[in-house]
């Protein structure tokens, strides 16, 4: 009996001593996910984004994929919308893609690289491995690390991510705020490491012909030379000469039916709050064109989640680098104009500005301390929001809430 309870004791000992050895802690975990990243070739996701950084969750589907050492493909689909946006990254630039309205934007920029995005691998990896305040948690299936969120958002404070113990595939992310409520959250459905992609997987192109127009043509997209003008004569909406046509102070008023003149001198609103800008030299952004009377109406975006004591000062039709447009100009606590256009199949890079993650797409802010601007892509919507007053986070808060006005 003695010999059978020390045997059973010795067992006993044996088994925690493998158990133990069998559990790891956060600092192997992260030694694993450096080599993970550092020997991966490819993968490719999908899952469900869900952002609450507006007064309504919106819901998107993912499809991410990459292939080392920077080709990637980020496909963003509103179910309810019936739109897809495509996030591509190849030799020839960083592009944002609207297949079913047969529009392409292109950007110089080094993105990913500085400035990832929460369905990204490598950047939740990142956050993982630079955070040496990170906490780490194991439940039945995962590694839980919680560490700082670095998305150049200032929203943004904490993220919480869990990897399949298995394989450190991720499982799930939710990135909140600083008061920890829960702003994007993206749940994986399947993940793959070492797929094989299609040489036209990351083609502009290819990725265009994905989806039909939403005139129903085969017509290919214009790709336009970004340093060049458009058909019509007028620069691109994307370059600096065109850039401020309209600021929250550069006014496109009519009294009587009379357009204003392009040159007009933008002055200080009564409360002073927005700074003086530079005389307008493009006249022809504010003169109508036979190519903006033949373009389709716009479906009017605005803001749903205005900053505490904004009100819409006023909202007029104006033409903006050959295309007709709407600004809409707020003011109150702060004051800023937002352009909404919709460039026809072109191209328009933007140069010297930062990238922003708006969850659904990504922005890029260019300006100095006197006045910034915000510009993204959304349901083939080109929209820049101009301010000298707003901090980035507002600007960034506004534009993710943009949504079409339903009174209109």
């Amino acid at each position: 009996m003695r010999r059978m309870t020390w045997a059973a004791a010795i067992l006993l000992v044996f088994s925690l001593v493998l158990s133990a050895c069998g559990k790891k802690d956060a600092e192997s975990v992260v030694k694993e996910l450096d080599k993970v990243v550092s020997n991966m070739e490819s993968y490719q996701g999908t899952g469900t984004m869900k952002l609450n950084t507006g007064q309504q969750e919106l819901t998107y589907n993912v499809e991410v994929s990459y292939q080392k050492p920077h080709f990637y493909r980020i496909k963003l689909t509103n179910a309810e919308k019936d739109i897809t946006q495509i996030v591509l990254r190849n030799d020839d630039g960083v592009f944002v893609l609207t297949p079913r309205l047969n529009k392409v934007f292109r950007f110089q920029s080094d993105w990913p690289q500085n400035q990832g995005q929460v369905y990204l691998y490598q950047t939740l990896i990142q956050s993982i491995l630079t955070d040496n305040s990170r906490q780490f948690a194991v439940d039945d299936k995962s590694y839980v690390f919680d560490v700082m969120a670095n998305y150049n958002n200032g929203t943004l404070a904490r993220q919480k991510i869990w990897l399949n113990k298995s394989d450190y595939k991720p499982l799930q992310v939710q990135v909140s705020d600083a008061n920890a409520s829960v702003m994007v959250q993206v749940d994986f459905t399947s993940f793959e490491f070492g797929p094989s992609f299609d040489n036209t997987t990351f083609e502009t192109e290819a990725n265009m012909k994905s989806s039909p127009s939403s005139s129903g043509t085969s017509d290919q997209p214009t790709i336009a030379d970004p340093d060049q003008s458009d058909v019509d004569g007028s620069a691109n909406a994307g370059t600096e000469d065109s850039q401020d046509a309209v600021t929250p102070d550069k006014s496109t008023d009519s009294q009587d039916g009379k357009e204003a003149d392009g040159k007009d001198q933008a002055t200080k609103d009564e409360d002073g709050k927005n700074a003086a800008a530079e005389d307008e030299e493009d006249a022809d952004d504010t003169a109508a064109s036979p190519e903006a009377d033949a373009a389709t109406e716009l479906q009017v975006m605005v803001p749903t989640d205005l900053p505490q004591g904004v009100v819409l000062k006023d909202s007029m039709d104006i033409v903006f680098g050959g295309l007709p447009g709407v600004v809409s100009r707020y003011t109150g606590t702060y004051d800023f104009s937002i352009i909404q256009t919709q460039p026809k199949d072109m191209a328009a890079t933007y140069t010297g500005g930062t990238f922003l993650d708006l969850g659904f797409t990504i922005g890029e802010l260019t300006g100095g301390d006197d006045q910034k601007t915000l510009t993204w892509i959304v349901d083939g919507n080109e929209l820049r929001l101009t301010s000298a007053t707003l901090p980035e986070t507002e600007m960034i808060r506004i534009a993710q809430s943009v949504q079409v006005d339903a009174t209109k």
